[in-house]
């Protein structure tokens, strides 16, 4: 009799973890409380060659770099200490970020560039004045014109208190998502979420460790829609 009290006893103990487990559930919600930025502009002079490198020279209006981003949100994102900037990707490889109007990088003839203006905790600013999207040279037959889904955040190592709360974040081109139509499957780690508004999302419940991410831009049947880049798939980290 002991004895199956004991077991009971462990299958509770364990019925209850595992309850416990389960509801410490991945999730995502739409961040509300930024700063709109509407009338803000972001424009490219033609790059300059020089050497390896090619020095790219951005207009910015209504827009501060290297400014703290006021917020309504009372929640943790990661933020940049150097505020505003510019986040510069190629190739939809990780983004990297600018705090001034005019830098240098390494791209070659052929790469695919698109650049936007960024919140200091690293939230596009999703205006259509507000990025540039271009190809370095002649090298590549990508059309411009096809519908694009860039990946964004989250990006890199958190730790701390920035686990708590990860920017998901994504840049589209020439395409809208809505309840009837295109949308942004986003499954993160085994938990698959659809998409149907182009708004920055925040995830809770994430576990310590390796986090993947994959982002599919489909159409309103589900299929993936044909396009480069598409899907987008990174691993972040969090750390204690």
């Amino acid at each position: 009799m002991k004895k199956i009290y004991y077991l009971l006893s462990l299958l509770f103990l364990f019925t209850a973890f595992f309850s416990c487990t389960k509801n410490n559930k991945i999730s995502i919600e739409k961040v509300v409380g930024s700063p709109a930025y509407e009338t803000s502009k972001l424009t490219m002079k033609e790059p300059i060659l020089n050497g390896s490198e090619y020095t790219f020279n951005f207009d910015v209006e209504d827009y501060d770099l290297g400014k703290q981003t006021n917020k309504e949100f009372t929640y943790n994102l990661a933020n940049s200490s150097k505020g505003q900037h510019i986040h510069f990707i190629v190739n939809n490889d990780p983004y990297s970020a600018h705090y001034s109007k005019n830098f240098s990088k390494d791209v070659k003839d052929g790469d695919v560039v698109l650049a936007f203006l960024s919140r200091s905790y690293h939230e596009s600013v999703k205006n259509e004045n507000a990025y540039i999207l271009t190809k370095i040279g002649d090298k590549n037959n990508i059309d411009l014109s096809d519908q694009f889904l860039f990946y964004s955040r989250p990006k890199g190592k958190y730790s701390g208190n920035d686990t708590k709360n990860l920017l998901l974040d994504f840049y589209l081109v020439n395409t809208e998502i809505s309840s009837t139509g295109n949308k942004v499957r986003a499954t993160i780690n085994d938990s698959v979420f659809l998409i149907d508004e182009w708004a920055p999302y925040h995830i809770q419940g994430l576990p310590l460790g390796e986090v993947t991410i994959k982002l599919e831009l489909i159409d309103a049947d589900g299929n993936l829609i044909k396009s480069q880049y598409n899907p987008s798939i990174r691993t972040v980290a969090l750390e204690k």
